[in-house]
């Protein structure tokens, strides 16, 4: 299975008739039974979570992920406005919860990643998580630019249906090397984000969040990697389809979709911001 740049994606166990590797197959996986040729693997013998993963099944699970992550967001917006129209400030108990969703949604991420398993609930948390943290994070730059939530919602889900009409469409192939460019624009954009902090914290300086010209191409050039991140997101998940993994593995995908959507939702509300300013 060709690698992501989504570390949710990287060294996944193989599927269906494929060979395991290393990983040997999934936990509570029973190799399908027969299957028609020309049409993958056979259904599985056992119970409805061994079956073969499908694309209803990342929809799904990638909907229900996306769909709590919104309500909390909305929910905690207007908790946000409400507060900072009535005391000027956030209220104590919403930025305890907004930390807290920050680092919820890490530890989880972290967990689900290097476990290696997919998990409903760990997924579903994670999401609501998110939602907490960036609903509040919403909230404060729609009060001080008004639409801008709104705004980047639109951008995030443009940019995600614009991405799978390419993937769908064959307009650009994934080949292993747009794989390693991808990744390799990641990671690099992942150090620049570290030193960034790093002579933020130190020295006061930080070109690459300060809305100037250098934070706004940064922004840019994020955004871009983010959205070529989902070819390899999508590609990924097809493969999983193709090799007959067992369907609670949609988890898995979901929970990959989401972390580069945060990630996609967040560089949009910054870029916004930058050109209100």
């Amino acid at each position: 299975m060709r690698s992501s740049s989504n570390p949710a994606f990287r060294n996944l166990p193989h599927g269906g008739t494929q060979t395991y590797g290393q990983y040997g197959p999934p936990v509570g996986f029973n190799q399908p039974q027969g299957g028609v040729p020309g049409y993958g693997p056979g259904q599985a013998a056992s119970g409805e979570g061994d079956r073969p993963m499908t694309v209803d099944d990342v929809v799904v699970k990638t909907g229900m992920s996306l769909g709590l992550a919104l309500l909390v967001g909305i929910v905690t917006a207007i908790w946000a406005q409400t507060s900072l129209a009535e005391t000027g400030r956030l209220s104590g108990a919403l930025v305890g919860a907004m930390i807290g969703g920050l680092i919820v949604g890490l530890v989880i991420s972290l967990v689900i990643i290097f476990r290696q398993k997919p998990s409903g609930p760990l997924t579903l948390i994670y999401s609501a998580a998110e939602g907490l943290f960036l609903g509040a994070l919403s909230g404060v730059f729609e009060v001080v630019y008004p639409g801008i939530a709104l705004q980047a919602i639109i951008g995030t889900a443009g940019v995600f249906i614009g991405m799978l009409v390419v993937y769908k469409t064959g307009a650009v192939k994934v080949t292993p090397k747009l794989t390693k460019w991808i990744v390799g624009a990641v990671v690099g954009v992942a150090i620049l984000m570290l030193f960034n902090l790093i002579s933020s914290l130190i020295f006061g300086f930080n070109p690459l969040r300060d809305g100037g010209p250098i934070a706004i191409i940064f922004s840019l050039v994020c955004i871009g990697i983010a959205a070529f991140s989902f070819l390899l997101d999508f590609d990924q998940a097809d493969r999983m389809i193709r090799e007959g993994m067992p369907s609670k593995w949609a988890w898995y995908t979901a929970f990959g979709l989401m972390t580069t959507l945060v990630w996609l939702y967040l560089e949009i509300l910054r870029l916004l911001s930058y050109l209100r300013e």
